[in-house]
This record gives C-alpha cells, structure tokens and sequence, in this order.
C-alpha cells in the first residue's frame, strides 16, 4: 500500500468504560478517496470506536483510550488525535473530520430551525456572512433532495420526517468539505429511493471532493453498494478485514457467514431466518420449507373505507385554515384477522399517519375505521381507551417513545399496571415481563437499567416488549425492526411470525425495507403522496409490479 495516499491510521486503538474494554486493540487504515465499511451487531464497538476518531469520548475519569489515531493533513506529516487537546480537536473537527451521527430525531436542536444549525456549523469554521451561508446550506440541501429545501431552512426538526432529519444531517457534515466523513447508519432512517440516491450522491462527492468515507452499518446491502474495503466488528475487535468482494462473496469467519445469511431474502419466504449465534455456536438450521400466505376467507378484523386525514400547515389571522396538506387521501384496504399487511412508500407518503390515524392518536378528517364491527373513529375517549388492549403500537423512534425516567422493566410492565383484564397480581406481572424480555433477546438483569444505559437496537426491543406484553389482536408495527442489527433483526421478525402462529396476531407493517417486508407480509400495499397505488399479495407484488411507482421502489433496493 503507498504509505503517501493514506489520510488516517489506526493502530491498537483501545477504548475501555470503567476499566470494561468496549474495543479492543483494533487496526486499520483509510486512504485517500477510499470508503471503508464498517459493520457488526448492535454493541459491537462500531461507533465506540468512531467516536474516538472525533474526540467525542466521555473524559479521562470513566473512559481510558489507547493506542494511536494518526490524521495525514494536507502536508502529510501526520498527528496523533490520541491525547490531543481540546483547542486543537475543534479545529479538526468538522474542517477536516465530519461525522453523520446515528440518530438525527436527537443529534438536531429542537429548538432550532434545521438550516440555521448547518449555517451555525459553517459559519463557525469559515468566515462567511450569514447570506452567503443561508445560500449555500440551501444549494447543499437540493444536493442531498431535500424536498422544499427553503421551507425546509426555516421548519424545526419535528416539523420534518426521519428521513429529511437524516438529510439535514448529511448536510451539516459536507458544509465544510471535510477531508473525512463518518457515516454512522446514515440511511438507516431513509427509504429505499432516498438510500439509493444518497449513496450515489455520496459516491458522486467523494469522487469530485476526494473525501474519505468510513461507512458504518448494520445493512450488508448498503456496505456492498458503497465500500471498498470492510472490517467486521464482533465484541470489540476486528474479526475479518478485506477487501469489500472478496469478503461479501467469499467470508472466511462464520461471524461474518452469519451476517450474511441472515438478511431476509429477495427470492422466497423461508418459514424463518438463520441468526448469527447458530454460526457461532455451529447450529446453523436448515429451514427449506415456504411460508403460505393467510387465507383471504379468513374473517376481516379492519376494515379503512375513504380514509383522509388533512394537516393544516398555515393559518389566517382568525385561526382558519389557509394552506392544508392531505396525508392520507382516500385510502380503502380490508385487514384479514391473522394476516400481516405490508405497508411501504417513500418517506412523507402518510404510512405513518395511516397507522395512527387507525389508532385514534391522530383524528381523521374523514372516512370510517371499521375494527371488529366497531366504528373507531365515533367512539368516544372512554370508549376507545377500552379498546386499546386489543390494539397496540410500536413506534418508529426507539430514543422518543421510552420515558427516560422509567426502568426498562417499569416501562414494559406499565401496560399491564394500566389495563389489566386478566386481574394479574403484581409478581406475576413482573414474571411476564421477564419473559418476554427474554423472548425479545433482552437479559433479565437489565430489568433495573434505564433507557440511556442502552443501544438503540436494544432500546427498540424494549418498545416491542411493551406493545406485546397486552396479547393484543392487532399490532401496528411502525419501522420497528429499523434500528436492529441484521442479527437481532432476524430473532425480532422469527419471534414476530413465532407469536403470530401462537396467538393469531395480526400485523400492520410498516417499514421502508422492502426486502424485511417480503419477508414478513402475506400482502403488500404501496403507498405514494397520501394515496394507495398498489395492493397484491407479496410475492406477486415483489414478481409482477404493475405500478411504476413500485417497480421503482423494487430497483432501489441495496443487493449483493
């Protein structure tokens, strides 16, 4: 390797917690113009050790770091970031050393408008005025398509979807033209469209910037579309390291066999998917049998007739509406008890408002929801809070929907301690819980620990846990598997099916990964701008799309 094109070194770089190594003694190098793909399971050190490129680690009195981080500027003498000063660490960051962290719902000012934080980013390292930072943070957004880009300067960030959060993100990273970018799980709140074209706008910047990309992700799929070469991450270390082809075609390490193997295929419906430990612990299990898809005869539990749900965007001074925007428009699909319907479209296409819409937690503008008979949408408060039990959620956004001040344990028993049919005393409550903490990979002894002390993969378990600790009919399933490893994604989506042949739940998915879909869905329907475009049974739909709209969903998606 030519020693002058390398832009950072990695050696023995050792991070440990409390005296607990988290990376252990880990070796690469990044060179110039190239991306490096990072992958491995939810707490495998991936951004641990990321974050140590950018100085980002708590101080010297809980987190201890080793080893040698060497950043090659722009005179190839090269400094070691390891113990450098604060001072110092600011003017590399974000000048030379950019980072896209993972979770843009809280890595965004809530209280400040999304183009004002990229200005403040810019206007910080370079000495610009504010029009000339408002013009170019504009031209960035149109360069990432962000939709409206001006509108969007001026929106905060609740007023604006994950996806576009996540752009904004991408954004504020490239103001500077750094020399690195740190992706961590860029795309992983961005439909299969989005993903596709930010990675070709990535591609395309890198080309025409030069930038190095250390890309990190749970998706084999994206890493195959972008990297060059990829280190796997079990434990802490580094247990393959090579070139992207030869390990994605040819892996060595039965870790890495099983982060292959347990991505949901494109072609067929396996009754379940392979998990990594069965490759660790050399219990790989052959399943060739097909899922059938559910019986149409079965009884329908949901019925959405004429659906819309209006959002008022402005009003005039007298408080009446004077610029709306239809989220849902006139939507009809039957629900078939026993069933899992698919839900997919782009970012912004109302999936979202559609399952809350049917969950009264938005109101509907107008329209009947028809559940079991009952119409959900004249049931009064009262009513419909009886009926909860047998419909439940599990929201897109693992970091929001947990209450911070809450114990995971209180948090996945709190549904029983408010609606308790079954007259449970609460020992036995607590017995529940843990079992189905267990069911969704969760360690008992975690049942005292709080939302922070946990990843997000882990944080969404907690939230799957909560929804299912009721037995309810109907479960909507909001992006619930979208911050999970391909590992954990895999037990979350076998334990899904398992619960759904053992108690004949039915699902609502919604999700903008169309390969975890196929996989999970008996039907899927397509949505685009608010209305329904396309609705078959899955693998028809995935064989023979008869929308342009879902043929292009289908091409975008990340393949090996």
């Amino acid at each position: 390797m030519d020693e002058k094109n390398i832009i950072l070194e990695i050696k023995d770089l050792t991070v440990a917690f409390d005296g607990r190594k988290v990376v252990d003694s880990i070796c690469y190098t990044l060179r110039h113009g190239q991306t490096l793909g990072i992958v491995g399971e939810s707490g495998s050190g991936k951004s641990v050790s990321t974050l140590a490129i950018m100085g980002l680690l708590p101080g010297k009195k809980h987190c201890t770091v080793e080893g040698s981080i060497r950043f090659y500027g722009g005179d190839g003498k090269g400094v070691d970031i390891v113990g450098m000063d604060e001072e110092k660490m600011r003017q590399l960051r974000g000048n030379h050393i950019s980072m896209i962290f993972q979770e843009p719902m809280t890595s965004l000012n809530p209280v400040q408008r999304c183009g004002e934080q990229v200005v403040e980013m810019l206007r910080l390292h370079e000495d610009v005025d504010y029009d000339e930072a408002r013009r170019r943070t504009i031209e960035l957004f149109k360069e990432v398509l962000l939709p409206r880009p001006e509108k969007i300067f001026d929106s905060y960030p609740f007023e604006i979807s994950g996806g576009q959060k996540q752009r904004v993100m991408i954004a504020m990273a490239l103001i500077c033209n750094p020399d690195i970018i740190i992706a961590d799980e860029p795309t992983t709140a961005l439909d299969v469209t989005v993903q596709k074209t930010i990675l070709d706008v990535m591609r395309q910047l890198q080309k025409n910037r030069n930038i190095s990309i250390i890309f990190i992700t749970h998706d084999l799929g994206v890493i195959a579309q972008i990297a060059d070469d990829i280190a796997v991450m079990y434990q802490g270390r580094i247990v393959e390291y090579g070139d992207a082809k030869s390990i994605l075609t040819n892996p060595q390490q039965p870790y890495t066999k099983g982060l292959l193997a347990c991505r949901p295929p494109l072609e067929g419906r396996p009754q379940r998917l392979p998990t990594v430990d069965e490759f660790l612990n050399g219990e790989r299990k052959t399943e060739n049998r097909e899922r059938k898809a559910v019986s149409r005869e079965r009884k329908v539990l949901l019925e959405v007739r004429n659906l819309d749900v209006t959002y008022t965007l402005e009003k005039t001074l007298f408080g009446k509406p004077r610029k709306q925007l239809k989220a849902v428009d006139g939507i009809n699909f039957d629900v078939y008890r026993g069933e899992t319907l698919g839900l997919v479209g782009e970012s912004g296409c109302g999936k979202t408002t559609l399952g809350r819409a049917i969950m009264r937690l938005v109101e509907s503008s107008s329209g009947s929801i028809i559940y079991d008979g009952k119409r959900l949408d004249t049931l009064s408060q009262s009513e419909m809070r009886r009926l909860r039990p047998r419909i439940q959620i599990i929201f897109q956004d693992p970091y929001s929907s947990l209450n911070p001040r809450m114990t995971v344990g209180q948090t996945i028993m709190e549904p029983l301690n408010v609606h308790n049919p079954s007259g449970l005393t609460a020992s036995e409550i607590k017995m529940k819980a843990l079992e189905l903490m267990n069911r969704v990979d969760l360690k008992a002894e975690w049942f005292d620990r709080y939302p922070h002390e946990f990843s997000g993969g882990q944080r969404q378990r907690v939230c799957i846990a909560r929804a299912l600790i009721l037995n309810p009919e109907l479960v909507i399933c909001d992006e619930s598997v979208s911050a999970l490893d391909v590992s954990v994604q895999a037990q979350v989506l076998n334990l899904l099916n398992e619960l759904k042949e053992q108690f004949g739940y039915t699902y609502i998915f919604i999700s903008h990964d169309l390969s975890v879909v196929h996989f999970l869905s008996d039907r899927i329907m397509v949505m685009q701008s608010g209305r329904l475009v396309e609705l078959d049974d899955a693998d028809a739909l995935f064989a023979h799309p008869k929308n342009p709209y879902t043929q292009t969903l289908l091409d975008a998606i990340p393949r090996i």
